[in-house]
């Protein structure tokens, strides 16, 4: 892998991981409604989950799609239905007269399960693997998940500390709910190139 090759993968991974997409907004509706440290194992579980996800794409679960494409359409319905559950628990997570928040973060193996229903994360591993590495070996398609590894992480973690700081002004329960009710909205817009891609 050249020089060259590894500054343009590393832009691909930051710019793609730190933009707007169904991880980043659930990790800021998590941190306004349940703080940092416990949405720590949800962007864990992204980070990781990821990574595992680019080797795994990168190995050749491509080719199970390129072979049945069938089941690329079987797992896009699949992210559609499971990001409307998802926008339908954040919509739902405010509290009610001042009660305290309903609901619990996602856990680390949701959060890493969540990758393979995640339309982004798949745009993203499929870019990444076949753009990044001319070769294709094994050994490039380790460094790629790596980068994205350290990349990753730190990226999604901003999204977590905004809505973390986004709490402070959420105090009143309306404003709550007015916030995971755009974020529940804002989550299902990201399925417009989903429902509406070749």
């Amino acid at each position: 892998m050249t020089h060259e090759i590894l500054l343009a993968l590393i832009t691909f991974a930051f710019v793609s991981s730190i933009t707007p997409g169904p991880n980043n907004l659930m990790l800021m509706a998590s941190g306004a409604n349940f703080g940092f440290c416990r949405t720590i194992p949800h962007m864990l579980g992204i980070g990781l989950g990821f990574t595992v996800m680019v080797l795994l794409v990168g190995a050749g679960l491509v080719q199970i799609f390129e072979t049945y494409p069938v089941n690329y359409t079987v797992l896009k319905l699949a992210s559609v239905v499971y990001l409307l559950f998802l926008a339908w628990k954040i919509a739902h997570a405010a509290p009610a007269k001042g009660a305290e928040v309903s609901g619990e973060p996602m856990t680390f193996l949701q959060a890493a399960a969540f990758q393979w229903v995640n339309p982004k994360a798949w745009a993203m591993a499929l870019t990444a693997t076949t753009a990044y590495t001319p070769d294709h070996t094994f050994k490039a398609i380790v460094i790629v998940a790596l980068i994205f590894g350290a990349v990753n992480l730190p990226s999604v973690s901003t999204w977590t500390v905004l809505g973390q700081q986004m709490a402070r002004i959420l105090t009143n329960p309306r404003r709550l709910v007015t916030f995971n009710w755009t974020m529940a909205a804002l989550l299902v817009a990201s399925l417009y190139p989903v429902l509406w891609s070749g």
